[in-house]
C-alpha cells in the first residue's frame, strides 16, 4: 500500500447511544494520521436484501456502500450480538456485500467490544461466516476483542476516554493497517 490508506469503519448497531459506534467513532479519531478513516453511516438506509434487485440499477444506498468498501484499503466493523448472533440490520449490510467483488480481498478486521461473559462470540463467529463467503481477507490478529462498558465512554465526547482502551484500539487499527494484503 502506498500513501495514506483508506480506513472504512462499520458499526453494526442503528441506536444511537451504542457502545459500538462509540467505538467506532473513537477509532476515526485513533487512525488520524494513520489513515483516510471513513465512517459507513447509512444502514438503516439500505433496502431489505432481495438478490432479484441485486441488478443494475442497483438501489442509490448499495452503490454508496459498495463505492466505500472499493476505495478501501481496509475495513474495521465493530458489532453487537443480538439474541445470539448479528443485528438484522448489519447482516442485511453484508448481504448487501456477497453479491459485490468489491470487499474481495480487502483486509477486514473487527472489535468485539462485549462485555458479557460470551463476548459476542455468536455474532463474531456468524461474522467470519459470511466475511468468508465474500472473499475478504479476514486478519485474525486483527479480530480483537476490547471489552469496553458503558463508563468508559466519555458522556460529552461519545468516544471512549480510557486510555488503556484507546491503546488496545489503536493497535487493532495498526495491525489490520500493516497486515499483508491476501
Amino acid at each position: 500500500m502506498t500513501g495514506i490508506p483508506t480506513l472504512v469503519l462499520i458499526s453494526g448497531s442503528l441506536r444511537a447511544a451504542s457502545t459500538n459506534s462509540a467505538v467506532v467513532r473513537t477509532l476515526a479519531e485513533l487512525a488520524a494520521g494513520r489513515a483516510r478513516a471513513v465512517t459507513y453511516e447509512g444502514m438503516g438506509a439500505l433496502p431489505h436484501f432481495n438478490p432479484d434487485d441485486d441488478t443494475e440499477p442497483l438501489p442509490a444506498e448499495v452503490v454508496r456502500l459498495r463505492a466505500l468498501i472499493a476505495d478501501a484499503d481496509a475495513i474495521l466493523i465493530c458489532t453487537p450480538e443480538y439474541a445470539g448472533d448479528l443485528p438484522g440490520s448489519f447482516k442485511n449490510l453484508l448481504d448487501w456485500t456477497v453479491g459485490g467483488v468489491e470487499i474481495t480481498d480487502k483486509r477486514v478486521g473487527w472489535i468485539n467490544a462485549s462485555v458479557a461473559p460470551t463476548g459476542a462470540a455468536g455474532a463474531h463467529a456468524a461474522l467470519r461466516t459470511v466475511l468468508g463467503y465474500t472473499g475478504a481477507f479476514v486478519v485474525d490478529a486483527a479480530a480483537a476483542h476490547v471489552p469496553v462498558p458503558r463508563d468508559a465512554i466519555d458522556p460529552g465526547s461519545g468516544l471512549v476516554a480510557d486510555v488503556a482502551l484507546r491503546n488496545a484500539l489503536t493497535g487493532v487499527v495498526s495491525t489490520l493497517l500493516n497486515a499483508e494484503p491476501a
